[in-house]
Order: C-alpha cells, then sequence, then structure tokens
C-alpha cells in the first residue's frame, strides 16, 4: 500500500511549485516557453525543459510533471508503478499495458486505446483536450495522446499539438507538429469521429468490460 508516500511525494512537489511560482509568476502565467533557472527545483527545471521542447508555456507540463516525479520517488518502494493525474500517467510496468483514451463527446472516445510496451525504463502517457477538463488549449481537438519516455514531456507535447488542431483539416498539421518535437515516440489525435496517428504506437480497440462499462 503505497497511499501514504504517494500522498507526502504529491504534498512536497506542491509546496515546491506553490514557493517557486510566489518568487516568479511569470512560470504560472506565460504561454511560451521561459529560460533556464539552474537554482530552480528539479521539477521546476523538468517542466521548463518540457516546455522549451514542445514550444509551450511551462505549465502546460505541469501534470505529467508531477505523475512523473510521484511515480520516481514510488519507483524506490514497488519496481511497477502506474500514477494518474487528471489524464496524465506515469508508469513503469513489466507487463505490456493498455491504456484507453477518454476524448469527451466523440464516438471514438474509451473505445480506442495505446498498448504500452513493458520496457525497462518508464512511459508518460498524457492527453490534452479542448473540449475536456480546465485545461487552456487553443484548439478545438476532443484528445491529443501523447507517448513518449518523459511525462513532463508528453504532457507539453499534447498541448503544443492540440493548439494547432482547429478542424479535421489540421490533423495532418497536427502530426507534423508532433514530428518536430525531439523525445516522442508517437501521438493519436481524436476530433469528432476523425482519427490521426503518428509514431511506433500500436493502438487497440477497447470493450466496455475492460472499463467497468459492460456486464
Amino acid at each position: 500500500n503505497l497511499r501514504e508516500p504517494a500522498y507526502q511525494s504529491v504534498l512536497r512537489y506542491r509546496y515546491q511549485l506553490e514557493q517557486y511560482i510566489l518568487g516568479h509568476p511569470e512560470f504560472l502565467h506565460s504561454l511560451v516557453p521561459l529560460g533556464e533557472d539552474e537554482f530552480a527545483p528539479p521539477i521546476v527545471r523538468r517542466m521548463i525543459w518540457a516546455a522549451r521542447c514542445a514550444g509551450v508555456g511551462p505549465m502546460a507540463a505541469v501534470a505529467g510533471a508531477v505523475a512523473e516525479a510521484v511515480g520516481r520517488d514510488l519507483l524506490r518502494e514497488s519496481p511497477d508503478v502506474i500514477v494518474e493525474n487528471g489524464g496524465d500517467i506515469f508508469l513503469r510496468s513489466s507487463k505490456e499495458v493498455k491504456v484507453g483514451i477518454f476524448a469527451g463527446a466523440s464516438p471514438l472516445s474509451l473505445r480506442i486505446g495505446l498498448r504500452v510496451p513493458a520496457a525497462d525504463h518508464p512511459w508518460g502517457v498524457c492527453t490534452s483536450s479542448a473540449t475536456v477538463g480546465p485545461s487552456l488549449s487553443f484548439g478545438h481537438a476532443d484528445a491529443v495522446c501523447v507517448l513518449a519516455a518523459s511525462a513532463a514531456l508528453a504532457d507539453g507535447a499534447a498541448t503544443a499539438v492540440g493548439n494547432g488542431v482547429q478542424s479535421p483539416l489540421d490533423l495532418e498539421r497536427g502530426l507534423e507538429k508532433a514530428r518536430s518535437i525531439e523525445g516522442l515516440t508517437g501521438v493519436v489525435i481524436i476530433l469528432g469521429d476523425k482519427l490521426a496517428a503518428w509514431g511506433q504506437i500500436q493502438l487497440t480497440e477497447i470493450v466496455p468490460t475492460e472499463i467497468g462499462q459492460g456486464p
């Protein structure tokens, strides 16, 4: 039972972020990458790095960065860890994991997923949406799901790709943006009944019984 160490880890990283923001309010509000700060806590530097890679503000990577930081702490307690933070996932598993993609009102929502292979390193599986949740997006995608070795990078990249998807005509543009971000393994973009994908990823069908919606 890792509830208590997970809780303490979340509190620690939240406190670090809150204290940094008090002295650096631009970190909270900027929609563009910021310069490096060698004196910042590691989680802050990780967010700045991810944001610079993706071309977005650092808070675009916050959920993935927190999931990643907490997950790496928990790896000291268990070889297999999954941390989910509002649609952004850090996972390290000795077995293949199937991850469903929630895409709001899209008919593809929770019907399509990714097979995340077992690996000797952790994965980040992060999803950004313009139609689900409170996160800021300048696009209209129902879901942009990114697979990468870093959850912070996957989170920032999902935002960057989603910002450019206004209509089905922009799906290829979204894939081009994903290709331009170094370090991504793959991406899935869902807009209405349309889907586009790129990279070394394996899509899979999700059946209702796998997500508790069937008998």
